[in-house]
């Protein structure tokens, strides 16, 4: 015999534990936190094309920040759309994006690419805790969460073709920026 709620569609924040965001809650955090991503992205990518962008690396990263700014856009129109505070942490991110972007770039394109390596393994592994959360309820939002996740796995496949592995001290690098992501997404999420 079959359950009849196993025909529901899931909803966004079922089976959601005393003290855990309100669904609601939830994807405001998931608005705030992917947009300050996005932003940083950019950032980042205008780092990199800043010290690169005259070099044969110019149009890919190009490639690369054209794509992070159709993701920002689509979450610059969620903030408003849905009355979400934008995080109050967008001017360090503008800030700390750029100076990323560019510091590893004046460490070499291997060492850009390594960073974007970094960046966008740790935004994967967001993403997809995120299409998991969400259900049916915010299916838009899971889909367009979906398509920027394969986008940005597409980036990390780019560096890695680039010889993002071959920078100097990669894993050093990589576990640094991996867990600077971490927290900018746990502080972007709530501040």
């Amino acid at each position: 015999m079959t359950d009849a709620r196993d025909d529901a569609p899931r909803l966004t924040g079922e089976g959601r534990l005393p003290g855990d965001p309100t669904p609601r809650e939830y994807v405001a955090r998931t608005i705030r936190v992917d947009h300050a991503g996005e932003y940083g992205a950019r950032r980042i990518y205008e780092g990199q094309l800043a010290v690169l962008g005259r070099t044969k690396h110019g149009p890919t990263l190009q490639h690369m920040k054209d794509q992070e700014q159709v993701h920002l856009d689509y979450f610059s129109r969620q903030i408003p759309a849905r009355r979400v505070r934008p995080t109050a942490l967008l001017p360090l991110w503008h800030v700390a994006g750029f100076v990323l972007g560019a510091g590893t770039a004046l460490l070499g394109a291997r060492a850009a690419m390594a960073c974007t390596v970094a960046v966008e393994e740790a935004i994967d592994e967001h993403y997809r805790a995120q299409a998991e959360t969400l259900g049916e309820d915010e299916a838009e939002l899971r889909g367009s969460i979906e398509r920027f996740r394969a986008e940005e796995l597409e980036h990390r496949d780019i560096g890695l073709a680039n010889e993002a592995e071959l920078a100097p001290a990669y894993r050093l690098l990589s576990a640094a920026i991996k867990a600077g992501c971490k927290v900018a997404i746990k502080v972007s999420e709530r501040v």
